[in-house]
């Protein structure tokens, strides 16, 4: 019995040994990799703060995570619909919402076509709130309270950096929205690239809210379908495609502004292995920038 014991201890050990060998590994490489991307974009410079990346190994027991600048908070464009996306199917479960074509329609639009507007009506249905002129100081505090509703869904997940309150918009917030802006810190949406790896890897494991949920979301984000038939989708072919090896499956959430580009992809590698890669870069001189993405990617997966 005790030997069993033992062998028992020393299997434990090995495997946490390799695992801390593999983390290391990956670190090491991921942090070689921005380097070198930084000294690769020089005009304009690509400043070491202006990027963000986490990486996960879905396919090692247990799972290995990397990171460089992590847990800093980017204004997150549209990668925050993912978010909303799961807010959705969690709302969905709790039956606090009703699910309907309309609101599949919507979903469908704000993750594949990463439509604004879609995403307005998402925001105002998980809660309870509705744009429109400026509110009385006292019933604006009541409406921020509930547009705090997705961010304190995740908070209470232990999510450390993830505000979730805001719509993203075209031309920028009006009204109440613009009101709510000035009156209540932060004034936009933020996320890490680590909170955002972290729930498309639940999402990839099949365990974010619930298996079927999490296949409904895939379903969302795969992006193999416009690829393989030739449909126009800027985040299929516009971000990180370029620096994946042929024969790569992906399915993604990218988002962008005139002072920010991001990707956040999980993918599939020819030999089966899955890894999620989340990148944020930001930006005026960099944000219309097509090759810095999947350059790191490309520079990631090499490393692998």
């Amino acid at each position: 019995m005790l030997r069993i014991a033992l062998g028992l201890l020393l299997a434990i050990h090995v495997s946490c040994a390799r695992a801390m060998d593999s983390k290391e590994i990956l670190q090491h490489g991921l942090e070689k990799a921005v380097r070198d991307t930084c000294s690769q974009f020089k005009t304009p410079e690509l400043k070491a703060d202006q990027i963000a990346v986490s990486v996960i190994n879905l396919s090692s027991q247990p799972l290995i995570h990397a990171a460089v600048n992590g847990d800093e908070r980017f204004y997150p464009a549209s990668v925050v619909k993912l978010f909303y996306l799961v807010a959705v199917h969690q709302w969905l479960e709790d039956k606090k919402i009703s699910d309907s074509d309309e609101l599949r329609r919507a979903m469908h639009d704000m993750i594949v076509d990463s439509s604004n507007d879609a995403t307005a009506y998402i925001v105002d249905l998980l809660t309870g709130t509705t744009a429109g002129p400026e509110l009385p100081l006292a019933e604006l505090e009541v409406w921020s309270k509930k547009r705090d509703a997705v961010t304190q869904y995740f908070d209470l997940l232990g999510f450390k950096n993830v505000n979730a309150n805001r719509k993203p918009w075209a031309d920028g917030p009006y009204g109440r929205e613009a009101q709510a802006q000035r009156m209540h810190t932060p004034a936009s949406n933020y996320l890490s690239t680590n909170d955002t790896a972290r729930l498309l890897a639940e999402i990839a494991l099949l365990k974010c809210v619930s298996k079927a949920s999490s296949q409904q979301m895939l379903e969302l984000l795969d992006r193999e379908p416009y690829l393989r038939n030739h449909i126009p989708n800027e985040q299929a072919t516009d971000f990180s495609l370029a620096g994946l090896p042929r024969g790569t499956r992906m399915w993604s959430k990218a988002g962008w502004t005139s002072s920010v580009r991001h990707d956040a992809i999980l993918l599939e590698l020819s030999n089966g292995n899955r890894y999620v890669i989340v990148t944020f870069t930001s930006g005026k001189e960099h944000a219309r920038n097509h090759a810095i993405i999947p350059s790191l990617v490309k520079r990631i997966i090499s490393e692998l």
